[in-house]
């Protein structure tokens, strides 16, 4: 194998080629044209193998070697099912969030014929089945699993990551579905215990043998190693390493990414995020370390509608709702000074309404002993990284601008933002390969990273 290796995203809006001589640890170039998913994924992999071509000498070895991660086709699209919204319906999404996936609907106790029908017609690529803790309510998931067995075609993929004693029942019912139902132990066995990186290692398997195929996404196999992995996943194995290093070399701590993209803005944080006062208390499930929130609503090309709403509250350019409109009607990548400013308008919005719903809030509660602050989520009001990536903001004009978005607002003291982090960028847009390069070759994942994620 020579030193050159090449990493692809599948976007949804743009496929991302990168090269890096791994010998000399070196990027040798990136490339992006749109994605064509839509009619063959192949067509566009295929440009920018030509495009990468004309300034890295890659041959076919080096193409057949590629891995490549994917978001295109709606992203890993998933329904999760659970008990209490609370608890098992939030445990479950966030194994799926942690797997890479889009939430496209959250249902708690038992299923009505309607939700039935509802979740049909969403067509998610999994239903993710939990409820109970182990050795507790069996009827919710029961009841739930007798009706996704005579869901339609459109509901395929089941995974179960309920309570286990209900796991003999729920195989019965399914028998003759015509589902493919895969079980895996319980997201929460007791109650306040997440247990989810089973079903988190599940939902990427099936990702891989068989969502891709369906997407279309498998075709590109012809062409490059294997598709491995949904790409938030791969970021997310990125700022893992970024964060803690790895074999004896330090990473740089706790941090926050936001990854504004075409279709949505990903939020990534490394951090306990436990309150930071004494006096508060914590409320709610325990705090992944590593946790991911997806906003579908926030995506730069896809929803600049949603975003313009959102802006209300900034002080607009003249001419704000045509600009955005020609921009809406030609693409998202902005052009001249009118185009620049509100795109960076825009991504600053993205930035700041993604981590205002990631981060963590206070609440006061008066209690017959007096008043009582409680917390929810983390607190991430002391951390000293916060990390851009996502073409919005590495290619942005201004990208201290756009993750100013990030910061802690006096005007909203109960959201725990950063309040004086250091700003990071993904300059070259490339942490999605070195999550993929971490796979394999972590140590070298990590000095790309310590060397391509520059300070602002």
């Amino acid at each position: 194998m020579g030193s050159i290796r090449l990493f692809v995203d599948l976007g949804s809006t743009f496929t991302k080629l990168v090269a890096f001589d791994l010998e000399a640890e070196e990027l040798l170039g990136r490339v992006q044209v749109p994605s064509t998913v839509d009619h063959d994924v192949t067509v566009g992999l295929e440009q920018a193998f030509s495009l990468l071509a004309e300034t890295v000498p890659i041959d076919e070895t080096d193409r057949r070697q590629t891995l490549a991660c994917s978001s295109a086709a709606g992203g890993l699209r998933v329904v999760c099912i659970g008990l209490v919204p609370e608890y098992t319906t939030e445990a479950g999404r966030r194994a799926a969030l942690g797997a890479g996936a889009k939430i496209v609907g959250s249902y708690s106790f038992e299923l009505s014929e309607a939700e039935l029908r509802e979740i049909e017609e969403t067509g998610p690529d999994i239903v993710l089945l939990t409820g109970g803790t182990d050795g507790g309510n069996k009827k919710v998931i029961t009841h739930n699993a007798a009706l996704l067995a005579r869901s339609d075609s459109r509901v395929a993929n089941i995974i179960v990551a309920g309570n286990k004693s209900a796991y003999d029942d729920v195989e019965s019912l399914f028998a003759g579905s015509g589902k493919n139902v895969i079980y895996t132990s319980n997201v929460m066995p007791e109650i306040g215990v997440l247990e989810v990186e089973a079903a988190n290692h599940k939902i990427r398997d099936l990702f891989i043998a068989r969502i891709t195929q369906a997407k279309g996404i498998a075709r590109a196999k012809s062409m490059i190693a294997d598709v491995i992995m949904p790409t938030p996943a791969a970021v997310l194995e990125a700022a893992k390493l970024f964060a803690g290093g790895v074999d004896g070399r330090r990473g740089i701590g706790e941090l926050l990414l936001v990854d504004v993209g075409g279709a949505t803005t990903d939020v990534y944080s490394v951090a306990t995020g436990a309150p930071t006062s004494g006096a508060v208390r914590s409320l709610g499930l325990p705090e992944p370390y590593a946790k991911r929130t997806v906003e579908g609503d926030l995506g730069l090309f896809h929803n600049l509608d949603t975003l313009m709403t959102l802006a209300g509250r900034e002080s607009l350019p003249a001419g704000f709702d045509d600009i955005v409109a020609a921009m809406c009607h030609e693409n998202s990548v902005p052009t001249g000074d009118e185009q620049t400013a509100c795109h960076l308008l825009l991504s600053r919005v993205a930035v700041r309404s993604a981590v205002d719903r990631h981060v963590g809030s206070l609440k006061y509660i008066v209690t017959p002993n007096g008043e009582v602050v409680v917390q929810r989520g983390k607190d991430l009001t002391g951390l000293r990284w916060v990390v851009g990536a996502g073409g919005p903001v590495s290619f942005s004009a201004d990208p201290v601008k756009v993750l100013e978005g990030a910061l802690f607002d006096e005007a909203f003291p109960l959201l725990l933002k950063p309040k004086a982090p250091e700003f990071l960028l993904d300059g070259q847009y490339v942490l999605f390969a070195l999550g993929l390069l971490a796979q394999s070759e972590p140590g070298k994942a990590l000095r790309l990273m310590q060397k391509y994620v520059v300070h602002l």
